[in-house]
Parts: C-alpha cells; structure tokens; sequence
C-alpha cells in the first residue's frame, strides 16, 4: 500500500502541478489517516487559492422576468401570463458571471465532504467555512458522471484543471449512499487497480517531463509495419498507443506502466513474467519505426507490490528491461530510482 505522504506527490504529478513549497511542507508536516484527508486538504488549499484569484466567469444562459427587454424574449410563456401588459417579458439571454459549471460541481463536492462522516469534525468545519466564501447566487450541483463530463469539455486549464481532477477523484471514490440526504461514504481509493493504474502512468509520464531534460516526454500512436490485399482491412488492427516514449537523438525508449499486485505469476510450479505485457512491449518495438544512429529499447515497469525484480533482455534485437519500483519508500528515492531508469 502506498503511503498516503507519497501518494501526494504521485497525484501531483500525475495532474501536472506541483505544489509550492509552502503547499508542500504544510503537507509533510500533516499527519493524515485516509486519503480522503489528504484529498480535502489539497482541495481546500487550492480552492481558498482560486477564491483568492478569483473564480474563472464565463456566460451562462438565464432565464427571468424583467420588467425591460434583454436578449431573446421568450413569447409564449410572456403572453400565456399576461406579462406585456404589465410591462414584463420573460426573457432568455447570457451572463458573465462565475455561476459555471466547474463552480457548481467544485461547491457540490465541499458539500459532500462536508457530510463524510470519515472526515474528523474540524475539517468538515474547515469546508464549511470555505463554502461560504463562493459568491452569492452559486448552486451547489449534485456531482454525477454526467456533470463532470459537462466541467470536462470547458478544457479548464492551471489550477481550474487541477481542482476539476481532484473532484473527479473524490467523486470516483464516494459509495452510494442508501439515502438520497444521508452522509457521503468513501472508500480507499488506493485499493482499486484500474483507478491507480491511470493515476501511475500519469504520474510517471509527467514525472519524466518535469524532471529531466535528455528527451522528449509524449505517448504516441505507433503505426502497424503491415500490408493487406485489400487496404480498407488495416482499420481493423488495434490501436498501439504508448504509455510514455522518451526520445532523443541517441536513445528511443517504450516505457510501459503496469500497476499490478506482482510482476511475476505463479505457473504451474515456477514464477514467470505476465505474457500479455511482454507481448505488448514486443509488438511496440517492432512495428516503432526510428531515426538513424538511435537505439530502441523497452522497459516494463511494475509497482513493487509484492516483490522486487529487475531482469534485462534482448528481444528482437532490442534492450528490454522488466523492473519494478517501490513506491513505499521515501519520495526522495523514489525520484532518484525513476531518473536512474533511464540515465
């Protein structure tokens, strides 16, 4: 299980922004119990943050009566009331104001920590506190799938993106409450394998782009080196989509994340690397196309989760490496174990 202290660093790094020093020694020095706490307070610290700047505005659409013509007049409901005689008009137009969809689904989610019974009293009071600073006339929306999608699609960017990847996160950890006014219950989010799998191939990706300077950090789209009679059935190939390729002018590496609970699974009487990964990274490095002079190499790389390996290979003529990190041990190592991978 990874600590709840370096599961910080890995979701800052996997949503792309580090925290300033300040952020992060308030951090080290707090002692937190779930993750649900570290969550909330990185929340509220970015969220008293944004209220400092300010929420981003944009137009939303209104609808009122009004006593003057303003936009679209809506006429059926204006004549169906008898408005015009008394010189009002239902009326449809924009407004610039910070009632967006990323406001209401940030305040929805205070509210719903601010009902978790697994938050200590003073933290739920601590939200509180935060949620009556949002400006007047901002509704708290229920926050679902769909409303996440919605604050999705705006492409928020800095910390308006970063606030909406929290949200996403606590909202993806929140069980289904029996009654609809009952208090939000959440789970350890660390527990769930899919979920920390996307959470660590971020993390790695953006910690190579941050913090070296030798390659090119990006995932791509590798092109299958095939041929068909008929050209219309190449479509039908699946999609070869790296995780994180680091490229330079010397060195192309394939560094495919796996979070699993082993790198090694038992057969029969003997312990062998999981097939369908080492499958994958070979197909990646025969069909991956490269610059004259550049060597191509894979590496596979596991949380250490039940047991550590590091076993190096030639397939296809190519450097493969099998390694796992421990993601238990201080951040500092951590970082020096991510950057001697590929120095």
């Amino acid at each position: 299980m990874i600590p709840i202290q370096n599961l910080y660093y890995l979701l800052c790094y996997a949503w792309n922004r580090l925290p300033e020093r300040a952020e992060l020694l308030a951090t080290e020095t707090t002692t937190f119990h779930r993750p649900l706490e570290l969550l909330t307070h990185v929340l509220l610290t970015a969220t008293r943050r944004q209220l400092r700047q300010g929420l981003p505005v944009a137009y939303t659409e209104q609808i009122q009566e009004l006593p003057e013509l303003r936009g679209r007049v809506q006429l059926a409901p204006t004549l169906s009331r008898n408005l015009l005689q008394r010189s009002r008009a239902i009326c449809e137009f924009d407004e610039l104001g910070p009632d967006t969809v990323l406001a209401r689904v940030l305040l929805g989610t205070l509210h719903q920590l601010s009902r978790a019974r697994s938050l200590p009293a003073a933290v739920r009071h601590e939200v509180r506190v935060v949620m009556r600073r949002f400006p007047a006339g901002i509704a708290a929306d229920a926050v679902t799938p769909a409303t996440l999608r919605a604050a999705r699609r705006l492409r928020p960017t800095g910390l308006g993106g970063f606030l909406l990847s929290v949200c996403e996160l606590i909202h993806q950890s929140a069980l289904p409450s029996p009654h609809a006014d009952g208090p939000t219950r959440f789970r350890d989010f660390r527990r769930d394998e899919a979920l920390m799998a996307r959470i660590f191939e971020q993390f790695v990706r953006n910690f190579y782009r941050l913090e070296q300077r030798h390659f090119r950090v990006l995932s791509e789209t590798i092109q299958w080196q095939a041929e068909a009679a008929a050209p219309e059935v190449l479509s039908l190939l699946p999609s070869m989509v790296t995780d994180t390729t680091l490229d330079s002018p010397e060195r192309k590496i394939i560094l495919d994340t796996k979070y699993y609970a082993a790198a090694l699974r038992q057969r029969y009487s003997q312990q062998k690397l999981i097939s369908p990964h080492l499958y994958q990274l070979y197909a990646y490095l025969q069909n991956q196309p490269t610059a004259p002079g550049q060597q191509l190499e894979g590496i596979l790389l596991y949380p250490a989760a039940a047991q550590a390996i590091d076993v190096r290979y030639t397939l296809g003529g190519h450097p493969v490496r099998i390694v796992t990190i421990d993601l238990a041990q201080p951040w500092e190592q951590i970082a020096a174990d991510l950057l001697a991978l590929v120095a």
